[in-house]
């Protein structure tokens, strides 16, 4: 029997170009399933009669099977990222296919256009976004403009830093410590030159914890969640505890500075603003935020604008009912739940994967500030108020898991069968 006959270099072709297809898609920082239908399309329009793929947060087993014979490999993604505009290009690509419609040659074309196309924002531009994300977040956790400005330039430091030290493969968790350090640094001095030209700055501990909240790993926690919903629980397992230890490397670093500097990371008593403009400034912060987070994300700007309102509209209602008396948890249920019918409705007008939208519109929502409270809390000992900030930021994540996952059944049929 001829090498041709036992494992044909048709197969081999085949199976190795829809196994980039899902590297490529993984590292974009959509969650398994997703990459499971992209790479299950392609092997369709190649002729392939069956696909199956086990998909983690860093590796890919794949089998490709054609007639009696078969093609199984195994591929490891290092990039742990979000690129919302590689994304919509590849899902846009996966939905375009059909069965038996491409050759292994044009698959290869279309997969080298899409890699080719680099950051749709500079290195100042990225850093520029983050720091107005991260203001947005300083002013919803009751911050002062002040405090807004000073985190601005914090988190601009601190996510320059990142992307430089991200792009000479640094380890991802000692460049979360550095990053979060030279935000944290940055802040401090800031108001500390503030102060010394006797501007007063009451609430720089809410801006010294906001200063870091761009390293709040908004795409993984998301599709962690979408991924366990789906039953993919080695994705999502793996994606949580990915998330958890950036938290925690981020939260080493905030610790080591406020016990330096001898703040305490306590939110604010009151809003600095008067009430007839509390709302409007509720709608203004979080769309701010929404945008620097969907710009940190390299989303187009159709995309960018439309997941910022699609945010704005979704948190300031949340922030309102809260304030109304409803717990922060089915107040975060209720409008993440928002988000995802928005979407839903958006997003085929817009044409881009919904998943795009959803992600900076409910990163907004994470209670990224107390989650590094209560990792300071522990480190000071006080295991009591740790305790507490840490499983009421735990039903506020899994509330907002809850809302995505009621949301995508509603407007799924994909998610509200097991199909």
């Amino acid at each position: 029997m001829s090498e041709e006959q036992l494992e044909p270099v048709s197969l081999i072709q085949q199976s190795g170009v829809v196994l980039r297809m899902g590297k490529m898609m993984l590292a974009s920082g959509t969650a398994s399933y997703r990459v499971k239908m992209a790479m299950r399309r392609l092997a369709a329009a190649l002729g392939l009669d069956r696909h199956e793929a086990l998909v983690t947060l860093t590796e890919i087993t794949t089998t490709s099977h054609r007639g009696p014979i078969f093609r199984t490999e195994v591929a490891e993604q290092r990039t742990i990222g979000a690129n919302a505009d590689r994304l919509t290009r590849l899902e846009r690509y996966a939905d375009s296919l059909k069965p038996n419609s491409i050759t292994v040659e044009q698959a290869q074309r279309s997969l080298n256009e899409i890699a080719a196309s680099g950051p749709l924002y500079g290195a100042v531009a990225n850093a520029l976004f983050a720091g107005l994300a991260c203001a947005g977040f300083a002013l919803l956790n009751r911050g002062g403009w002040i405090e807004c400005a000073a985190v601005f330039v914090g988190a601009s430091l601190g996510q320059a830093t990142r992307r430089a030290m991200h792009h000479k493969s640094f380890n991802v968790f000692g460049t979360t410590i550095i990053a979060a350090t030279v935000a944290s640094l940055a802040y401090l001095t800031v108001v500390v030159g503030l102060d010394a030209l006797g501007v007063a700055t009451p609430g720089n501990q809410v801006g010294f914890v906001s200063a870091v909240l761009f390293l709040v790993p908004g795409f993984v926690l998301v599709t962690a969640v979408l991924d366990i919903w789906k039953m993919d629980l080695s994705a999502g397992i793996g994606r949580t505890v990915y998330g958890v230890m950036i938290l925690v490397s981020a939260g080493i670093a905030v610790w080591l500075v406020s016990l330096t500097a001898g703040l305490e990371p306590t939110p604010g008593a009151d809003w600095p603003i008067p009430d007839p403009w509390l709302v409007p400034a509720w709608a203004v912060a979080s769309w701010v935020a929404g945008l620097g987070f969907a710009i940190l994300f390299n989303s187009p700007w159709r995309i960018a604008l439309t997941a910022a309102t699609v945010g704005m509209i979704a948190n300031t209602g949340r922030i309102s009912l809260i304030e109304a008396g409803l717990v922060p948890q089915a107040a975060a249920g209720f409008a993440a739940l928002v988000v995802v019918l928005l979407s839903a409705f958006v997003g085929p007008r817009v044409k881009v994967p919904r998943i795009t939208l959803n992600v900076p519109a409910v990163v907004i929502m994470v209670p990224g500030f107390a989650i590094y409270r209560s990792m300071v809390e522990v480190n000071n000992g006080d295991y009591t108020a740790a305790v507490g900030t840490a499983l009421q930021t735990m039903f506020v994540v899994m509330a907002i898991g809850v809302g995505l996952a009621v949301g995508r059944m509603l407007t799924d049929k994909r998610w509200t069968y097991d199909v």
